[in-house]
């Protein structure tokens, strides 16, 4: 258990990034009040750790019941990530209005807890197919199956609470980086998102061509 925690929370970590999403979260839902922005973090935490249990436990399954490929699954998660990070990259100036009027149509935060904060802003196809991997890899039942699931969700579930605590607390972190600091690091964290997003799909593109390429 404790061997399977500590292979799945640091997996976890690197590629949710919590700290640096904190800053993009907070310019994403920039028109809310302070307590609503940390109620919504809140949920965003609850939805993340339901997204990241799912593919651990029955990623696999779900995948092989709809057909869907690892690589399908890539190609598709990194053009919707690469997409909303470039719309983050946008002047901000442009997107202002429109930011304002989507955070007062969800004041409370229902309808942009899950899409796009959740999924696939936090726990998007990367995690999903970190989780999967991890659940794919499990020990037989008599090899200490129930002790690495219980370890792997135990990760998972504190990584909620990282989740949870750096989105709450996004203002402060942002309050010690002064205006100037947090606009650059939530237009770095926005790059480095969108080269997340490339990369997930460069690699779901691999998988595809892999085989052809092998066979000629």
């Amino acid at each position: 258990m404790i061997a399977a925690f500590l292979l799945a929370f640091p997996a976890l970590f690197s590629i949710v990034n919590p700290v640096a999403g904190a800053f993009i979260f907070r310019g994403a839902t920039a028109g809310l009040t302070r307590p609503a922005r940390s109620s919504l973090a809140w949920q965003v935490a609850g939805y993340s750790l339901v997204v990241m249990l799912v593919a651990l436990w029955a990623g696999p399954y779900l995948l092989a019941l709809f057909g869907i490929s690892i690589a399908a699954l890539r190609i598709a998660g990194g053009v919707v990530v690469a997409l909303f990070a470039w719309e983050l990259l946008g002047a901000a100036e442009s997107r202002a209005d429109r930011k304002q009027a989507q955070a007062a149509a969800a004041e409370g935060g229902e309808d942009v807890a899950f899409f796009p904060l959740t999924l696939p802003f936090t726990t998007g196809p990367g995690t999903i197919a970190v989780a999967v991997a991890l659940g794919a890899g499990h020990p037989p039942l008599e090899q200490g199956w129930g002790g690495f699931f219980a370890g792997a969700s135990a990760a998972a579930a504190a990584m909620a609470v990282v989740i949870g605590l750096t989105y709450a607390q996004a203002d402060r972190l942002s309050g010690l980086l002064g205006r100037s600091g947090s606009a650059t690091v939530s237009r770095l964290s926005a790059f480095l998102l969108f080269c997340i997003g490339v990369q997930v799909l460069v690699l779901g593109v691999t998988d595809v061509l892999r085989p052809l390429l092998a066979s000629n």
